[in-house]
């Protein structure tokens, strides 16, 4: 069985780090970018399953980001979840009216957040089923 992709789109080196320790701990492939030119690039080179995106980022906004890659036939199809510090209501309506299909707040919760990408992954399948 192959290891789900994930593109952990972040710009702090810590939150990186320990997100992508704790996915790959559970089996998951990470691949990683630290800000939005990097995320568009890694996302049409190798289109993952599931995109983790951090909407506060250098160089384009999360927002921007999100709606980039729905507006691209290559990565329209790929489930994105905002991954981010901001907790207020207008944030998580914001993601969701660019594309996000959930919503996880920061400081991540490590022994939340592995079953939590999973969910998304089994919504992404029962689509395509």
């Amino acid at each position: 069985m192959t290891r789900p992709t994930v593109l952990l789109v972040e710009d702090n080196p810590v939150n990186l780090e320990l997100a992508k320790d704790v996915l790959e701990n559970y089996g998951f492939e990470v691949l990683s970018a630290t800000n939005g030119l990097e995320a568009l690039e890694a996302a049409e080179k190798a289109p993952p399953r599931l995109i983790l995106m951090d909407l506060q980022l250098p160089v384009m906004s999360g927002i921007a980001v999100i709606e980039r890659l729905k507006a691209n036939e290559l990565t329209a199809h790929i489930p994105i979840v905002a991954v981010t510090a901001f907790a207020m209501s207008t944030d998580e309506t914001r993601a969701r009216a660019a594309g996000c299909v959930g919503f996880i707040t920061k400081p991540i919760n490590t022994r939340e957040f592995p079953q939590q990408v999973n969910k998304f992954l089994d919504m992404e399948v029962q689509k395509t089923t």
